[in-house]
């Protein structure tokens, strides 16, 4: 076989570990609670510190890649992505899991910001086409599988091997890249934009450390208040740094477009109302209804698997539909799955899930596509690494934000409904339920008010999981209308591509980040 097939079999077996691992974690999440005796913020620190370290460090890994070579940045974030996976598998305690999951993001981060510039420059003409198929059908599979592999991994083995099984397959992409891929780097390429990458990182940690720590805090008080003060601060002058660099990370001019600032406030949407659920939803389908890790896992395939079905079965249908119209109807039936799945109850099973889980996974199958036709579309040919990485990091960004903020919610409902059905014991028995739900509460040695405090528990988690559902619906509702309003025809530079031609390398790259 020819090496630059060789190459794309290296590039797809990095970006399977890459996109499995956003999909894999959330159904093990349940049992790291209970082996780690992890809290609710420790489990979104969980997700949010790989979010966070891949949203921040994108755009910064192109450059620097496009600076010392593709090659030498591929292959550093796979070895340091690999190396943090197997510390993932041996934390014993929730900080180091934490501080683990990080290191894992900055590996991701320089891993997705080269898989496709290696394809693109190993790869031209019709050939092309198909190495960007292969690498598009790697990632739907990787989301696809990823909690029914998370389900029957955490279940066999236990949720220490979603980690370890990250090793050989990153051993096997180094030994293949090593000799195969050639070192290129853009001889003109611009310097990092520093001030750039610590104003943004500085400005999403403080938000999402404020919302995450605000119950537990008090809104008021100066452990809140000035982190989110910080942030406002660093995100004015990450604006003020950024129309003044001349090579910025973020090309704010883009964002002059109605149409640019469309799409990018729907993938926030997409990210902050949609994709940060999955961890409730996890919770509730094990914590709640009592499900093994591999039974949740095949529950939430209804979501999980029209994400990669849903864009080849309607490929040709929404050839003539507008985008603006194509992404609205996409946020809308995500909005309209998020409402349908609210109203759960104590006598529910999970089948009252099942017409919201199969609409969402729908509504995002549509919007994935269009969300990457339209950022890339309204940009020149020579700007669209810029756009999608700016899309890419608004999806992950959302899913960091609507973590922190909408568990902040789910907390505070728990923790309100607990002091009104049973005063003596809520305190005891908010942070209990927040992190592992009913399963929790009947666990405690010695039982917290026995049957009394298990139904107020139960329905404590339900009010809270109703609550973030209701407010993940008006999240994606908001964004369905922001693109319908904003995005229009004669905002683009040039005919977006379909997700199916040649040219479609760049969308591609911003159609990964989808979970």
């Amino acid at each position: 076989m020819a090496r630059r097939w060789w190459t794309l079999v290296a590039v797809c077996s990095a970006t399977f570990m890459l996109l499995v691992d956003l999909t894999i974690v959330q159904v093990a999440l349940p049992q790291m609670q209970r082996d780690l005796h992890a809290s609710l913020s420790d489990l979104q620190w969980v997700i949010d510190a790989y979010a966070l370290a891949l949203a921040a460090l994108i755009l910064s890994s192109g450059s620097v890649a496009d600076r010392i070579g593709r090659k030498r940045v591929f292959i550093g974030g796979i070895v340091v992505f690999t190396a943090a996976s197997a510390l993932c598998g041996v934390a014993g305690n929730a900080s180091l899991l934490i501080a683990a999951r990080a290191l894992q993001g900055i590996g991701g981060a320089a891993m997705f910001a080269t898989s496709l510039a290696l394809i693109g420059q190993e790869f031209s003409g019709a050939e092309r086409g198909t190495a960007i198929a292969a690498w598009g059908a790697t990632v739907g599979g990787a989301v696809a599988v990823g909690p029914l592999a998370g389900g029957l991994v955490t279940e066999a083995l236990g949720w220490q091997w979603i980690f370890f099984i990250n090793v050989p397959i990153g051993a096997a992409a180094v030994a293949l890249a090593l000799p195969l891929i050639p070192n290129r780097a853009d001889p003109h390429a611009a310097g990092l934009d520093i001030g750039g990458l610590v104003c943004f990182s500085g400005a999403l940690f403080g938000l999402v450390f404020a919302l995450q720590r605000g119950n537990a805090a008090g809104w008021g008080s100066a452990e809140i208040v000035v982190p989110l003060v910080a942030a406002a601060a660093l995100l004015g002058l990450f604006v003020a740094v950024e129309l003044r660099h001349p090579h910025a990370m973020f090309d704010l001019e883009l964002f002059r477009k109605p149409t640019f600032c469309g799409v990018t406030l729907g993938t926030f949407a997409l990210g902050a109302g949609m994709f940060s659920q999955l961890i409730f939803v996890a919770l509730y389908l094990q914590d709640v209804l009592d499900y093994s890790p591999l039974a949740g896992g095949v529950r939430m395939l209804p979501m999980t698997g029209p994400l990669f079905l849903v864009p080849l079965v309607t490929r040709r249908l929404v050839e003539r539909v507008p985008n603006r119209v194509e992404l609205a109807v996409g946020l809308g039936l995500v909005s309209l799955g998020l409402l349908l799945m609210h109203g759960v109850s104590a006598t529910s099973s999970w089948t009252a899930l099942l017409p919201g889980l199969l609409l969402t996974g729908t509504g995002i199958g549509l919007a994935n596509p269009v969300i990457a036709r339209t950022a890339l579309g309204v940009v020149a040919p020579t700007r669209t690494g810029m756009a999608s990485g700016i899309s890419n990091t608004a999806r992950i960004g959302g899913l960091a934000t609507g973590i922190a903020a909408l568990g902040a919610v789910f907390a505070h409902r728990i923790a309100s409904v607990l002091a009104a059905r049973v005063p003596h014991s809520a305190h005891r028995l908010a942070d209990i339920v927040a992190a592992g739900g009913v399963r929790a509460v009947a666990a405690t040695h010695p039982p917290i008010g026995g049957a009394t405090a298990l139904a107020a528990s139960r329905a404590a988690f339900l009010a809270g999981f109703n609550e973030i559902l209701l407010i993940g619906a008006a999240i994606t509702l908001a964004g369905a209308l922001l693109a319908l309003v904003l995005i229009r025809a004669g905002d683009f530079e040039h005919a977006p591509a379909r997700p199916a031609s040649a040219d479609s390398a760049p969308i591609a790259r911003a159609v990964a980040a989808d979970g």
